[in-house]
């Protein structure tokens, strides 16, 4: 490994994809190469208004209506089992409609902050889901391998494959995934002992980028505040757009990297502050769901500890991950 970081050596085995065209969310078609044949996005926060007077953003109703048939359907409440030794289950389906945080019932919101800025106050809106990292340690970390980065980038959880450890959310900067109890494989190996449910999160809307379509949210949003394309190219959009307006630019550093990129007019710094004031005043600010914006944050996988658990993980995640394929295999067509 002379003559690569560990990061890069890391990176190169996630590396895949053929060349391509996008869509940009002004309808002009742009290609990139094989070295960055993923899409991106980047929320640009001066454009961004929270869809003000709507009940509901206009983003979130999207990825609601996309979504709704790959939410969790677990049985009643009272049915779901404690697994052992926690005597605590993560159940959502009675706040289905809770669109203010991430559930596995919603998987992008809205948050609004004002920061002082400059001898001004400045109101924010800021939509959170997951960052789509280029080096995701949820994926490489996951003990069950239900994880993977496509090659166009999504971060992608199969919930078939899921037993909904929150290991991936451990290692998430953010806490992005959400656990549901009472779904997926645990059920059928070990409920009481094994697991304890699926873990959801934006795929960017996967099935649709297939297809050269843009993401849901992207599709609705009033405002243009979503741009959508090549990696490459919404990258250095949200440079020029940072530059432009004496502004910020998030998600190019943060966890090593992401297809994920913010411009705002205030500090990131700023508006973490004022999310963790938010959280704090939450009933239980401790929960998974509302996530902050450290800025620099690092990669867990650029740790020494990141990198042994990654060896560690990787005989056990690709023996989980063989073994379904497998069994897809053999009961295709069934």
């Amino acid at each position: 490994m002379s003559g690569i970081s560990r990061r890069e050596f890391l990176k190169r085995t996630l590396a895949s994809g053929v060349a391509a065209g996008l869509v940009l969310s002004g309808g002009e078609k742009i290609a990139y190469a094989s070295a960055s044949s993923r899409v991106g996005t980047f929320y640009d926060l001066t454009r961004c208004d929270g869809c003000k007077g709507e009940k509901v953003p206009a983003c979130v109703t999207a990825c609601r209506e996309e979504n709704r048939a790959n939410f969790p359907d677990p049985p009643p409440a009272d049915k779901i089992e404690y697994y052992w030794p926690n005597k605590k289950k993560e159940d959502w389906q009675d706040k289905k409609d809770l669109t203010s945080r991430l559930t596995p019932y919603n998987w992008t919101f809205v948050q609004k902050v004002k920061v002082e800025h400059n001898g001004s106050s400045v109101e924010v809106f800021i939509p959170r889901r997951c960052m789509h990292c280029d080096n995701p340690p949820c994926a490489n970390l996951c003990p069950f391998g239900a994880q993977n980065k496509s090659p166009e980038g999504p971060v992608l959880i199969n919930k078939d494959l899921c037993l909904g450890g929150a290991k991936c959310r451990d290692v998430c900067p953010w806490g992005i995934p959400a656990r549901q109890a009472g779904v997926g494989l645990y059920l059928k190996i070990a409920p009481k002992y094994l697991g304890a449910g699926v873990m959801y999160k934006c795929d960017l809307c996967y099935q649709r980028v297939k297809r050269g379509k843009e993401p849901a949210c992207v599709e609705s949003c009033p405002r243009q505040a979503i741009i959508y394309g090549g990696l490459d190219q919404v990258r250095e959009m949200a440079k020029k757009r940072a530059s432009e307006i004496g502004g910020y630019l998030y998600g190019d550093k943060e966890n090593g990297g992401t297809s994920t990129f913010y411009v705002s007019p205030v500090p990131f710094e700023k508006i973490d502050g004022a999310l963790k004031d938010q959280r704090s005043k939450q009933p239980s600010p401790d929960t998974p769901g509302f996530p902050l914006m450290p800025a620099g944050v690092d990669n867990f996988l650029d740790s020494a500890n990141g990198l042994v658990t990654g060896i560690l993980v990787a005989p056990v995640a690709g023996a989980m991950a063989a073994g379904y394929a497998a069994y897809k295999t053999m009961h295709k067509g069934e």
